[in-house]
């Protein structure tokens, strides 16, 4: 029975590292610390797994790798890595572990949005009471609204089940917009694997349409060539002007110039943004004072329960190798994810 070597470098924990490798008495599992691609010289000669984040060897350095586990859901980093670009070697993300922590960032930040936060936060921190506060504050509930997921993946499809508990309408972007499944990774009892919650799937082309329909848009789509700048002054000026957006896909989603605009003209009510073109946002960049924007740090996919979630997708993966079986999450080069 032959040894399949692992390698890792991403820290799990010991109880974690157990874990991955109860699922066989053939995976030999260990940990390194990788800095940069140079520390991988010598060290993947008898690899034939790598679980990693975006630092990847090149091709000469792992002569016998055949699988590689990224311990994210987007790959756009690796895209024009050689590894790669030039060789056959298999590719899964974490698709799917994101589900419930973002689905939750989402619907508070709707929520934050709706019922005028941000203004009851400036008001506080003024010390002063409002004699129109009713009418300064009155809140637009969800009850009977539309939300719009562009990008009907795990963390859509959550989106979508928290936004039906509020009695939200739920409309839906999908790539192939005839087949609604999700055959990817989904935590037990999390999303929508069936594709059976929204009232309509449209496909990409029909997005102006889609938007004019939708009270709330989120963005919870990959970024690839075709979806970079996929919301721009066109697609802003098709939303109502009662409409929130919020981005927790990739910032090169949004033509972030146009957003300033639109928001600052009243295209659009608000935004909310967790990620950016420009990461850390620069401390000049005009989004910081930008009328009726909430900004978060990209984080809205953190968790603590990360490593524990990313090592269950992990360990699927590793039966259905060992067991000869199609692997989950498994990103294609032709659409990039």
């Amino acid at each position: 029975m032959d040894t399949i070597n692992v390698l890792s470098t991403v820290a799990f924990s010991d109880a974690l590292v157990e874990k991955l490798a109860s699922v066989s008495p053939r995976l030999a599992i260990s940990i390194r610390k990788i800095r940069s691609p140079e520390d991988f010289s010598g060290v993947l000669d008898d690899v034939e797994i790598l679980y990693a984040f975006y630092t990847l060897p090149e091709p000469a350095q792992a002569p016998n790798l055949r699988w590689v586990q990224l311990h994210t859901a987007g790959a756009e980093r690796i895209h024009s890595h050689p590894l790669y670009t030039e060789t056959d070697i298999l590719f899964t993300n974490t698709s799917g572990i994101h589900a419930i922590n973002m689905g939750e960032y989402v619907m508070g930040q709707i929520l934050v949005l709706a019922h005028r936060f941000p203004l009851l936060s400036e008001q506080q921190s003024r010390s002063f009471w409002p004699m129109d506060r009713w009418e300064r504050y009155t809140p637009d509930e969800l009850y009977g609204k539309t939300i719009g997921i562009v990008g009907y993946g795990s963390i859509g499809r959550q989106v979508a089940r928290l936004a039906r508990a509020f009695g939200m309408k739920a409309l839906a972007i999908k790539r192939n917009a005839k087949d609604p499944t999700d055959s990817d990774y989904t935590l037990p009892g999390v999303g929508d694997p069936s594709g059976d919650l929204p009232d309509r799937i449209y496909p990409p082309q029909a997005i102006r349409s889609f938007l004019g329909e939708c009270d709330v848009v989120v963005l919870a789509l990959p970024l690839t060539e075709e979806t970079h700048h996929l919301i721009t002054t066109e697609t802003l000026q098709a939303m109502k002007t009662s409409a929130f957006l919020v981005n927790v896909s990739r910032g090169g989603v949004v033509d972030e110039a146009a957003l300033i605009k639109a928001l600052n003209e009243g295209w659009i009510a608000g935004a909310v943004l967790d990620v950016f073109e420009e990461e850390p946002l620069p401390e000049d960049s005009p989004l910081w004072k930008t009328h009726n924007l909430i900004i978060t740090p990209h984080i809205a996919g953190h968790t603590p329960h990360y490593h524990e979630r990313a090592a269950g997708v992990f360990a699927e993966n590793l039966r259905r190798y060992i067991a000869n079986q199609p692997l989950v999450n498994v990103i294609e080069r032709e659409r990039g994810y």
